[in-house]
């Protein structure tokens, strides 16, 4: 860590309040704030007391007077074939008419509102309306199954649903509607109107006296002026939901003036963008990412911003930086998992187009193997940078603060802690501070910073006993991954604490073996997982996915394939870590964002339910899952 980022990091945490009322100055605020923390009530925190701004403000309207003109919102569909440019007074235009929309249903101040929508700019006109009228929004990811989706309108309740008659993936359009519709019926409560976006991609139904026509309800208030309500900086911005343990989601609830203030100090700090320049981030708007950093966080920074609609390999696998060309992108993030998806292409289509406006490609959502980020940093001639957060955090807790000081990306780890965070290694039966290269929870000392979760949407109780409980004689947030600190301050994430491997006693991450097995050069990407086993307690057992499928098609040659990744894993972890098999499968499975679905996986080889598969890509990948386990050589 370079001398002069840790002095700054080491304010963060030492002066938090001096570090924060100085970082508070990046966004408008229309009344100043009384108290930069207020920490009377931990682990709760509430930031810059006192202090009245709003998200829409900052992210549209503080950039008229000097960028109306300029690009804000690029929508690009290789799904319908469309590509639309908003300029700033563009998007302030449709913000403002989507308000009027919302209003008009009766929607006020602190009233929720669901947004189930695919990648169109509708969506994005929806979350800064709301933000604007200071309106609560959740996203559910689109296409979210009608059990998932009820769970969450049941837990939201909100006052008008925001949806669309479909989305459209690989070319086949995903009917939201029904979905909707039967949600709607199987939950308790029930919104008192629904405002469709009809894209002509699937018929649907309209219900009398509740669904309602986007399109005719924006000619209606085409030419409305809404106002920006102005709200104290701990009123609700939005809430989002993640998975729990009891199988009931969490809503993750966020303030407006700290998530404000990160997202502005984080594109200064951690990303460097510039004001005019083209920011694109490859996520979707029902994950956090596409909250901080498709929507909020870039224009907060006077960037425009690409809301993509696609695949990575459609038409073909240069798709991303043919679009990294014709828009001029300086800043790109990505998952690992779609860098992994074009390892398996052809490599001539990375140096097709002209990327050289990309300064960095920042990559996030799940680890980053070292044989990946050589391969697209090497291919691309660009820095990767990795990051690791969480949707409770909203913004990165590991990363290379460049901003600060320009510091050296090393392959396998994220980087280092960010500035505001008191970030700590602790060992998970005793809560005792680990030093170098040991093994522990990777676990925040509280009050979390700007930005971070306020609690668990209605349930105080539940945000406490989740957080701040599991670390012995420790009031510490955990983030429930493991994680080893280099010499240098560097981290490097293991995996999930509940991913953990027990054989014969040993503990080991699934993460660490993975790593491993991605050194053979013909893996493009492996999910490892724990297998319950009568002798040992648990085998670790490896499914891969080979750059070439046809390397593995004669029984002689997976046995070869899979002696020589074991081998790699004897080599580098020990015979203990050697899983006890390597499947070979054409796909893993994994949910719509990208993330693998292990707990699947473990349940198919244990020949158990897997359970709700509802956010599941492929469910073909999960049933070449079973056929490899029932064959001889997968």
């Amino acid at each position: 860590m370079g001398q002069r980022y840790e002095a700054f990091h080491r304010r963060s945490i030492e002066d938090r309040e001096g570090f924060w009322a100085e970082q508070a100055q990046l966004i408008d605020w229309h009344e100043p704030f009384t108290q930069v923390l207020d920490y009377s009530r931990p682990p709760f925190a509430r930031w810059f007391v006192g202090g009245r701004t709003n998200l829409c403000h900052n992210a549209i309207d503080r950039h008229l007077a000097e960028r109306a003109g300029q690009p804000a919102l690029i929508h690009v569909s290789t799904e319908t074939n469309e590509e639309t440019v908003y300029s700033f007074a563009e998007l302030h235009r449709e913000t403002m008419t989507m308000a009027a929309i919302l209003a008009g249903q009766g929607v006020e101040r602190g009233d929720r509102v669901l947004i189930y929508m695919p990648m169109i700019p509708q969506a994005v006109f929806a979350m800064l309306a709301c933000a604007r009228i200071g309106a609560i929004h959740s996203v559910v990811f689109g296409g979210f199954a009608s059990n998932s989706l009820a769970a969450r309108i049941d837990d939201a309740t909100p006052k008008v649903v925001v949806s669309a008659d479909a989305g459209s993936r690989a070319g086949k359009a995903i009917a939201y509607k029904p979905l909707l519709d039967e949600a709607i019926r199987i939950a308790r409560h029930k919104p008192a109107s629904v405002v469709l976006v009809d894209r002509g991609l699937a018929p649907m139904e309209r219900v009398a006296g509740r669904d309602l026509d986007y399109a005719e309800l924006r000619k209606a208030h085409a030419e409305a002026e809404v106002p920006v309500t102005w709200l104290e900086s701990n009123e609700i911005s939005y809430t989002l939901y993640t998975s729990g343990t009891t199988g009931t989601p969490k809503g993750v609830q966020r303030d407006v003036g700290g998530y404000a203030v990160a997202l502005a100090a984080s594109m200064r700090h951690i990303y460097c963008g510039k004001a005019g320049e083209t920011y694109f981030c490859t996520s979707d708007i029902g994950w956090v990412v596409g909250h901080s950093y498709i929507v909020y966080g870039p224009l907060i920074a006077g960037m425009a911003t690409i809301l993509y609609e696609g695949t990575p390999i459609r038409p073909d696998a240069g798709i991303l930086w043919q679009l990294v060309e014709k828009y001029r992108v300086s800043l790109m993030f990505s998952a690992p998992t779609a860098i992994r998806v074009l390892k398996k292409q052809d490599p001539a289509l990375l140096t097709k187009y002209d990327t050289s406006s990309l300064r960095t490609l920042f990559l996030a959502g799940e680890p980053l193997d070292e044989p990946t980020a050589r391969w697209i940093s090497e291919g691309l001639g660009r820095p990767i940078i990795d990051n690791y957060w969480q949707t409770e955090t909203g913004w990165p807790i590991l990363a290379l603060a460049n901003g600060v000081e320009r510091m050296t990306a090393k392959f396998g780890s994220p980087g280092v802690p960010m500035y505001g965070y008191d970030l700590h290694l602790l060992h998970e039966q005793t809560g005792a501070e680990l030093g170098v290269n040991e093994k522990g929870v990777v676990a925040i000392f509280p009050p979390l910073p700007p930005g971070c979760m306020q609690t668990v949407w209605g349930d105080d109780e539940r945000f406490v006993e989740t957080y701040f409980t599991t670390i012995p004689g420790q009031a510490a947030y955990s983030t429930f991954d493991w994680g080893i600190r280099d010499e240098d301050g560097y981290y490097f994430i293991l995996g999930r604490t509940d991913d953990v491997i027990n054989v014969a006693g040993h503990r080991l991450g699934t993460r660490e073996i993975e790593e491993s097995l991605s050194h053979h050069a013909a893996l493009a990407e492996c999910a490892v997982i724990g297998m319950a086993d009568a002798i040992k307690g648990q085998v670790a057992v490896a499914f891969a996915v080979l750059k070439d499928a046809s390397a593995a098609a004669q029984p002689e040659a997976a046995l070869r394939l899979e002696k020589e990744m074991l081998a790699i894993v004897d080599r580098q972890l020990g015979a203990v870590a050697r899983p006890s098999r390597v499947y070979f499968v054409m796909a893993l499975p994994k949910t719509r964002s990208g993330k693998v679905l292990r707990r699947a996986i473990q349940a198919v080889c244990e020949q158990r339910d897997p359970g709700d598969l509802t956010t599941i890509e492929d469910p073909n990948a999960l049933q070449q899952v079973r056929d490899a386990v029932g064959s001889p050589h997968g």
